[in-house]
């Protein structure tokens, strides 16, 4: 439809263009000149022969934009037979110059400076095998100048074009790096959301199954320590849902997250608490400087420790023994989960989703994970964080 649309107009144009040539061939009667010296002296009278090849010499405007340098050399031949016959064509030639235009608005520069050439060389031809003439050079240099000034603002609608099409094109390209970028990003927030809610939901919901279980087998032998089991799954619920609360809540636009700070080191005793009336028993051990750490890296210390207890609670076994170690030095600092795995070969270990999150945390801050059984039985998990200048 645009091809149609162009060809149409250039139509349009070639038959305003012939109507203004030919008006223009039949004035130059040598009686109406005015004023002399414009055209040549002894000029041919106009006639049908001279109207037919004005006509042919605006035919090729009617393919401009599609074959502009082929229009151009076609439309030529009429011109140079005109001049060869001695008719005047003086202001007539207006396709001639539609024709430069449209090759140096719609071409390389090679094919704009061939047509530049070509209409020159055409233009001195006629100029040479033409009648004698009473024009001046001064005329002659303008008929040049008007050519080539044609000629140079063809050139510069190009450049303009070719540089809002770069505009364009650039425009395109920091739109779409823009939208990936921010799938990007929304895969991130994505798998940063799944892995809190994974430590949350593993971490408690394993505390929970391993308190029930205690209340089930006490329920009947003690009631009040089956009771106090309750208790403490009653208490991890509540405290799984407000952490799944706030997590969940990011994800709401109607709704508001509370603004509550993310846990770190120093729940860790809370941590270890817990494990304990859970059934793990557990130590913890926190040695070197007492500086903070980047926020970043003491959720990711939080995590591995939770993540690391509750695979102690699930798979070491009733009567297991873990060991928190916390060690920050000046460059570095160091988290490490032990347990003695008493219950290892009943439940062997796998990797899951949460070791495989806490593999992502710990090199996201640039960290050392090293995941495995010890020697003589248990199984542990340390990782190192690097600190710069001490934080």
């Amino acid at each position: 439809m645009r091809a149609d649309r162009t060809t149409f107009h250039d139509s349009v144009l070639a038959v305003l263009v012939a109507a203004v040539s030919v008006v223009l061939f039949l004035a130059q009667d040598a009686e109406r000149l005015e004023p002399p010296g414009l055209f040549p002296a002894e000029v041919r009278a106009p006639d049908a022969v001279g109207v037919l090849l004005v006509l042919l010499m605006c035919v090729p405007v009617a393919v401009r934009r599609r074959w502009p340098l082929a229009g151009l050399c076609a439309s030529l031949v009429p011109e140079t037979l005109l001049s060869a016959l001695g008719y005047g064509i003086g202001l007539a030639g207006v396709a001639g110059v539609v024709l430069l235009y449209s090759v140096a608005s719609h071409r390389g520069l090679a094919a704009a400076l061939g047509g530049l050439l070509l209409s020159l060389v055409v233009y001195g031809v006629g100029v040479s095998a033409g009648p004698p003439s009473t024009a001046r050079w001064s005329d002659h240099v303008a008929a040049i100048v008007v050519l080539v000034a044609v000629w140079g603002g063809g050139r510069s609608l190009r450049l303009r074009r070719a540089y809002l099409e770069e505009l364009r094109d650039r425009a395109t390209r920091l739109e779409r790096a823009h939208a990936a970028d921010t799938r990007a990003a929304r895969a991130e927030e994505r798998s940063r959301i799944a892995r809190e809610l994974h430590d949350v939901v593993a971490h408690h919901v394993s505390v929970m199954t391993v308190q029930a279980a205690a209340a089930r087998k006490v329920l009947a032998a003690d009631p009040e320590l089956a009771r106090e089991a309750l208790s403490a799954i009653e208490s991890t619920g509540r405290t799984a849902m407000a952490e799944m609360r706030d997590i969940v809540g990011v994800l709401r636009a109607d709704a508001r997250a509370e603004l509550t700070p993310q846990p770190g080191m120093r729940d860790l005793p809370a941590l270890v608490e817990q494990m304990r009336e859970a059934g793990l028993i557990t130590t913890l051990s926190v040695e070197g400087e007492a500086e903070p750490v980047p926020a970043g890296v003491d959720l990711a210390a939080y995590r591995l420790v939770q993540e690391g207890l509750t695979n102690s609670l699930r798979h070491a076994g009733t009567g297991a023994r873990a060991v928190v170690t916390v060690r920050r030095g000046r460059d570095e600092l160091e988290v490490r989960v032990e347990d003695d795995g008493l219950g290892a070969a009943v439940s062997p270990r796998r990797p899951g989703h949460g070791l495989v999150g806490i593999r992502e945390r710990v090199a996201l801050y640039g960290g050392i994970l090293t995941i495995g059984p010890k020697a003589g039985g248990g199984f542990k998990v340390r990782a190192t964080f690097p600190l710069k200048d001490g934080q």
